[in-house]
């Protein structure tokens, strides 16, 4: 079922089927927030955050793609969690520096096609690149957990990177 249809039906009382746009987003939502926040718990309680505020905002879509729109609220409600996590350690949330980036919908459903891309690898490929870029370790120590050569987890990277960038491109054209 598309995302108008979904919301459209919300809108008219068929409230559980917000569940379907949960179930459709999670992992985006999430690994969103794991990009901004750095920790699987805040990034827990964001994506939480995020689906009551768009449950609450639906009638603020303006149509379109719905993950963008997602990923927007998840952007602004990581920044605002991390702001609220900095004023409660007692430090100056002026001093802190907030990257200030526009939204750009063109770059949400690019970001959006890369995670429905980066769902379709393997398990143990889409376990690297979580380990990598989401929870920033090192290849040496990818390399001990999963009993490879550091060599083998950088030769791995670079042909997962290679795929996806094949796969985005093909599906571009």
């Amino acid at each position: 079922m598309e995302d108008r249809a979904i919301v459209s039906n919300i809108q008219r009382g068929k409230t559980s089927q917000f569940k379907l746009i949960v179930e459709k987003y999670k992992r985006l939502v999430f690994n969103k927030s794991l990009a901004i926040t750095r920790r699987e718990e805040a990034a827990k309680e964001v994506a939480q955050l995020t689906f009551v505020r768009a449950y609450t905002h639906l009638d603020d879509w303006r149509g379109g793609e719905l993950g963008p729109w997602l990923v927007a609220i998840a952007c602004h409600q990581s920044l605002n969690y991390l702001e609220k996590e900095k004023r409660m350690r007692g430090i100056d949330a002026e001093k802190v520096q907030i990257a200030d980036e526009e939204y750009s919908e063109e770059h949400e459903l690019r970001l959006l096609r890369m995670e429905q891309a980066i769902a379709k690898l393997a398990d143990d490929d889409r376990e690297i690149i979580r380990l990598y870029y989401y929870k920033k370790v090192k290849t040496e120590v990818i390399a001990r957990m999963l009993g490879m050569s550091q060599a083998n987890i950088l030769v791995r990277l670079h042909r997962i990177r290679e795929r996806l960038k094949k796969q985005l491109q093909d599906e571009t054209y």
